[in-house]
């Protein structure tokens, strides 16, 4: 007959948005252990399966630890109430959790209390529009307040209590079915709440149970961690300010782009970084804690790495295309890939159907190019040991697309207004020098192509697991390779020469640059300096992980043909910090996303 072996979660914290699909290990009427499910449309041998998932809810709502999401919270920081932070950021579960968190915890009321005395009322951020508010459970406690925000918590100025004394903390449960499937997504109404899973076999013909039910627990719902907000911060203009989300979409003849390398699926294992809970690791809390961020930061082009094709067809496509945009992909090749083939990553590049139409899209497979050069100048006997060094299975995506909102200010406002964006991840060995600058060099003389054939504004975007000072970095920035660079010493098959090949016409210039120009004081501007390297006019960092700490990723633009006219604010590394690194419940990938606006310079008639 057709039992149930053994059951268990995934995980056993429950996330709000997050699919729970549970481990059901059956034995069939035959003797086979199965983990395929036996539904009442296909019985077997006269039986199915049934499930239930229900809430075990008290008469006493909960809330939940905005640090310790495993904790029930016991007191609230009502500063963050009367600045109207999200509300699951005031829990805490101790006193002693509250003091601990201080020091990252204040930056949420100074961030408040700029934008109020700056614009005189509640600053609209960027990321602040999507799923921000209301992911706890409001507490009724009394009057007291916290004061002098700028100091540490103390008596007069500490949070204040959830619970009153002597409340009984075990008071009356009622269950109530929320599920009758396998899977089921926790909701807001489940936070604080314990949840079910029940399964038991069913005669097919009376539909009865047959025998008791096999059950699990979870532990208390919690909400999704929100990530603080980041706001697009103005680099262009005589004044230093937030660019509002409003004037930002209405803006004429602006665009933002946003590049951002996701972390796969693939390479996100507790090996890698045993530092994050596995509950945040997983793809289901991962995927939907990515695409909320995404969709906040509105872009009008979205240039993603590390998106393996899989989460690409039945996630990111899919859902990016709800919100308006058109989707294309390029997956890596597969030479030297050994792994599952829908797992395969690659690069997947979005654009708004309202702002943008796709012209044309060229696929640059480096594979190719590597057999290409081997051909050309490497002889026979030693193709072999050559392919195998250069061959990594990299690839770019680069999209022309038409801009639908036309060429306002132009000298020629009737011809059309192309852009040219290419996305690529240099996925290549940090020893492997020669192989990295060869790529990236591939890329440049491609894109010198195009623009040789039209008059067309360019951005490379990606990750090119370059830092900056390096030579692939230096060859982007400053269009060649100094010959004395100590990485031109390492170039066993002779690719790299002579070293003055190694340049391009391209104007290019790095986005984030821009901040280092800026001029003037302020509360942001100061910030934005902190987190910039003054020696390279790089951020310090966008890939924070427990090994490693810095600047890989990059947005450039041709700069005789766009204007930088605000960049997303950098995050700082002592913030991310306080969960040891990147990836973490907050930040689903181990890079920080870039985002840039910019705009068309009007063309001189030649």
């Amino acid at each position: 007959m057709l039992s149930v072996v053994r059951v268990h979660l995934p995980s056993e914290i429950p996330i709000v948005g997050c699919e729970i699909t549970p481990y059901v290990l059956l034995r069939l009427p035959n003797g086979v252990i199965s983990t395929d499910d036996v539904p009442e449309a296909a019985p077997a041998d006269g039986h199915f399966m049934r499930y239930r998932w229900y809430r075990i809810q008290s008469d006493r709502k909960v809330a939940i630890c905005s640090i310790h999401p495993m904790e029930q919270a016991t007191i609230q920081c009502l500063g963050c109430v009367k600045s109207k932070i999200p509300i699951a950021k005031s829990y805490h579960c101790s006193s002693k959790c509250f003091s601990d968190a201080w020091q990252h915890h204040r930056v949420l009321h100074e961030r408040a209390s700029s934008a109020l005395n700056e614009n005189g009322a509640e600053e609209e951020e960027l990321f602040g529009r999507f799923g921000s508010g209301g992911s706890g459970v409001l507490s009724s406690a009394g009057s007291a307040s916290m004061s002098n925000l700028g100091q540490s918590p103390g008596v007069n100025n500490g949070p204040v209590p959830l619970y009153a004394s002597g409340t009984d903390k075990n008071s009356g449960e009622t269950w109530y079915e929320v599920g009758h499937l396998r899977t089921y997504t926790p909701t807001a109404d489940d936070i604080g709440h314990i949840l079910k899973f029940e399964c038991v076999t069913m005669d097919a013909e009376k539909k009865v149970p047959v025998g008791p039910p096999t059950s699990i627990m979870t532990s208390r719902v919690i909400p999704a961690p929100t990530p603080t907000p980041r706001r697009l911060i103005q680099v262009n203009g005589d004044v230093l300010g937030h660019l509002d989300l409003d004037s930002q979409t209405s803006s004429f003849g602006t665009f933002t782009v946003l590049s951002y390398n996701i972390l796969a699926d693939a390479y996100a294992t507790s090996d890698s970084y045993s530092y994050c809970p596995t509950w945040a690791l997983s793809w289901t809390y991962r995927r939907q804690n990515l695409m909320r961020e995404i969709i906040g930061y509105h872009a009008d082009i979205i240039c993603l790495q590390e998106v393996q094709l899989n989460h690409f067809e039945d996630f990111f496509a899919p859902e990016l295309d709800k919100h308006g945009y058109q989707a294309l992909y390029k997956k890596r090749t597969t030479e030297v890939y050994t792994g599952v083939p829908h797992a395969i990553d690659g690069c997947a590049t979005f654009f708004r159907r309202d702002k943008f139409s796709h012209v044309k899209k060229y696929e640059v497979e480096f594979n190719k190019a590597a057999q290409s050069l081997t051909d050309a100048i490497i002889p026979v006997a030693q193709r072999r040991v050559a392919l195998s060094r250069l061959i990594k299975d990299n690839v770019a995506l680069i999209v022309v697309l038409e801009a639908k909102f036309g060429n306002h200010g132009t000298d020629n406002p009737g011809k059309r207004q192309l852009l040219c964006v290419a996305n690529t991840h240099v996925n290549v060995h940090q020893d492997l020098k020669d192989v990295k600058l060869w790529e990236v060099q591939t890329l440049l003389k491609g894109l010198e192509k195009i623009a040789v054939s039209a008059d067309i504004p360019m951005l490379v975007c990606g990750d090119f697991n370059s830092i900056p000072g390096s030579s692939p970095h230096g060859l982007l920035a400053m269009g060649k390779v100094d010959q004395l660079h100590p990485d031109l010493a390492i170039d066993p098959l002779g690719i790299l020469r002579p070293a003055s090949k190694l340049t391009h016409q391209l104007p290019l210039v790095s986005a984030y640059s821009s901040f280092a120009r800026m001029v003037g004081v302020g509360y942001d501007l100061e910030h934005q300096r902190r987190r910039m390297d003054p020696a390279t006019n790089e951020p310090l960092f966008t890939n924070c992980t427990r090994d490693f700490t810095g600047t890989v990723d990059y947005i450039f633009y041709t700069a005789d043909s766009l204007t930088v006219e605000s960049l997303l604010e950098l995050l700082d590394e002592k913030s991310l910090r306080k969960d040891t690194a990147l990836p973490s419940p907050e930040w689903s990938s181990d890079h920080i996303a870039l985002l840039s606006e910019f705009r068309c310079k009007p063309r001189i008639r030649r």
